[in-house]
């Protein structure tokens, strides 16, 4: 197997603008594919996925071309020479000793299992070393196991918009498009894709019957227990993929308020709320220094999707791990604290309040929690939680814990 030079050259490029750069991986593959529409479907899947699985195992591939691991995110340490060094490690390991392209940094077999026998878990796994210590810390013996399902890429899965659509008639509809799609147990609104491919220029997709959610997140809007009728606020909404499931759960009954301090995600959701047909939605932007005290029980259930670290979304965000920091990490924590202590003044007596995080941390999950309890005493108790793992459900990685306000 070869590759176009053309092909290679976007790919390298690619990946200087991700570590180099400090550009997104999703935006950089979006904007060269814009810009080079006349590849085929089998270019655009090589260069996606040679970026990709650069990116994911950016740290592995950097060791195996003999290169210094301290260096692998430095910057000014990305030239040319090296990324070409790590793309004949990636080929080598992907074709099993197939030299293409020629390159001078190519390593023996040999070499390459001393590099391996000789490596840490942190770089065979391709992660940080303060996130390797956290896991383990975190999961003890489970870590290699989920370390493992969140370097695997991600299923596509689908949220039918029962405003519109179950997700039996979507399934169909899907079909008769050319989209294959097949029932998620115990997801009664889910669908995954049996193929990966684009899905905004479908009929279905401008519609509004459907939306791309991924499984473990479709399981949040549930565990909060709306009904139709009842007054909502989802407090950290962003574009609002739980904040349209929490209208189809109301069946557009009562009022469902969606929040956040940024204003552009908001604007987002309200188109994504037009195509979906959401008609009980308002749509709030928040001060972030403001203590809102018109909004103090004013809702029967609150969701408080915070803001996290995002370790839990690594199998479709593979370049997260390599922005994040542990720094960054006890920065969210403060933050996460803060939010669930002022937010949940929205929860009336009788009331409930979901807390969740796409995190696996036990410091942005469990133990935001527990120190909320303890402080609160006995206004709130701890209802149930969710646990949800890429090594067991394989969906995101993701927490959730339900919160009642008892009559005061």
């Amino acid at each position: 197997m070869t590759l176009h030079p053309n092909i290679l050259s976007e790919v390298l490029a690619a990946l200087a603008d991700v570590f180099a750069r400090g550009q997104h991986v999703a935006q950089v593959v979006d904007a060269r594919l814009q810009a080079n529409r006349k590849w085929g479907a089998r270019d655009r899947r090589t260069f996606a996925e040679g970026v990709y699985e650069n990116v994911r195992w950016w740290r592995w591939h950097w060791h195996m071309a003999g290169l210094p691991d301290a260096e692998c995110l430095v910057p000014e340490a990305i030239s040319e020479a090296r990324l070409q060094a790590v793309w004949a490690a990636y080929w080598q390991l992907r074709m099993g000793g197939d030299t293409q392209p020629s390159t001078d940094n190519r390593q023996t077999p040999e070499v390459a299992g001393a590099n391996a026998r000789e490596a840490s878990r942190a770089i065979r796994e391709s992660i940080p070393d303060w996130l390797d210590a956290m896991g383990e810390r975190d999961f003890g013996t489970d870590w290699p196991g989920l370390l493992s399902a969140l370097n695997r890429p991600a299923d596509v899965f689908l949220r039918a918009n029962t405003l519109r659509i179950s997700a039996v008639d979507l399934r169909g509809v899907l079909t008769k498009q050319g989209v294959a799609t097949e029932p998620v147990p115990d997801l009664p609104d889910g669908l995954r894709l049996t193929e990966r491919r684009k899905l905004n220029q479908l009929a279905a997709f401008r519609e509004g019957l459907f939306e791309v959610q991924d499984a473990a997140s479709q399981l949040i809007a549930p565990f909060l227990e709306v009904q139709p009728g009842q007054q909502v606020i989802d407090a950290c909404a962003g574009a609002g993929g739980k904040t349209l499931h929490l209208a189809a759960l109301m069946r557009n009954e009562g009022r469902l308020l969606a929040l956040d301090i940024r204003e552009r995600p908001l604007r987002e959701l309200e188109q994504r709320a037009q195509r979906a047909g959401v008609q009980n939605l308002r749509i709030g932007l928040l001060q972030r220094l403001e203590a809102h005290p018109d909004l103090r029980f004013a809702a029967d259930r609150v969701l408080l999707d915070v803001p996290c670290s995002g370790l839990g979304t690594l199998r479709r965000n593979a370049d997260l791990k390599w922005k994040i920091t542990a720094k960054e990490v006890e920065r969210l924590n403060r933050l996460q604290a803060r939010i669930l202590r002022s937010h949940s003044e929205f929860v009336r007596p009788g009331g409930k309040l979901v807390y969740a995080t796409c995190s696996l941390l036990a410091e942005e999950n469990q133990r935001q929690v527990q120190a909320f309890l303890e402080e609160r005493g006995a206004a709130w108790g701890l209802e149930q939680e969710l646990h949800l793992r890429p090594d067991r459900q394989g969906f995101d990685g993701f927490y959730a814990a339900r919160l009642k306000r008892h009559t005061e």
